[in-house]
This record gives structure tokens, sequence and C-alpha cells, in this order.
């Protein structure tokens, strides 16, 4: 048991995120309880985008206890980069008119659970990120996904 807890707490995982938005996603240990993680990704709603990010993580192990596997809640700041092709695209609710690409940078502040099974050298987890955009412009939003990676 052990030693697949220390696969999945230790080294690099690649896997999955589905939600807003859906992509590869990364993630390197480089402490005990610190990480980090990124993915590259598309928006799958309506006036769909591209983005990219990456954030430092900080895990608290003990938070919640399993009888088997291990349920760390994480969270810490990241930076995020967005773009959209086309003359309109969607973004809060509104559709908006551009001429040609446009592309925001912001930050972010992902909160999830990260279940380590016992058995495995998988995660699954779940976070809601707000995030800020800075520029062009400032806008608030709040983001959710669900993934899984395969830990090597």
């Amino acid at each position: 048991m052990a030693t697949v807890l220390h696969a999945q707490s230790s080294g690099f995982g690649a896997g999955i995120i589905l939600g807003e938005p859906t992509g590869i996603s990364l993630k390197g240990w480089i402490s005990g309880d610190k990480a980090i993680d990124g993915a590259v990704a598309w928006s799958l709603r309506e006036g769909a985008y591209f983005s990219i990010h990456a954030d430092y993580l900080f895990h608290n192990m003990d938070l919640i206890k399993l009888a088997k596997g291990k349920l760390p809640l994480y969270y810490g700041p990241g930076l995020r980069m967005r773009s959209w092709n086309g003359h309109r695209y969607w973004n809060h609710g509104h559709w908006h008119d551009h001429d040609g690409n446009r592309t925001s940078l912001g930050i972010r502040f992902p909160v999830g659970l990260d279940y380590l099974p016992a058995k495995g050298p998988v995660d699954i987890f779940l976070e809601l990120v707000p995030g800020l955009d800075l520029i062009p412009a400032t806008d608030f939003d709040i983001t959710g996904a669900i993934g899984a990676r395969y830990w090597f």
C-alpha cells in the first residue's frame, strides 16, 4: 500500500480534466505536500476558447481521514491564459464582438479534493476555481472540473 500511495504523491502524473475547460491535465510533485499542476484545454461551451494554466498547489494530506487511500484538500495560486478566435466570442454569459483574436491573462485559485486510492497508480480530483482576468480587462468568474491522472 505504501508503494502505491508514494507513487501518487511523488513523481509525475498525466490525464484528463473534464469541465470548464476540458483537456489534458499534468501534475508534478516538488515535495511531500506541494505540487505544480497545469492543463492545456478547450472550452466546449458556446463561444469556445483555448486555455492553458499552471498552479502551485499546497496539499493538506491529513484533513480528511479514509480507511483506504487518501483524500487531501488542495489549494493554491495559479496563472491562466485564454484565447478566443473569430469575430464573436461568448464570455461570462454575453456575446462580445471583436475583430480577430482575443486573449486574456489572469490569475486563478483552485480549491479541490484529490482522491489517492490505496491500490493503483491513479488519482481522481474535483475542483472549483475562482479566477480573475487582469489583461485586457478585469473580469471575475468561477469554473470547475473533475479529472483523473495516471502516475509514472
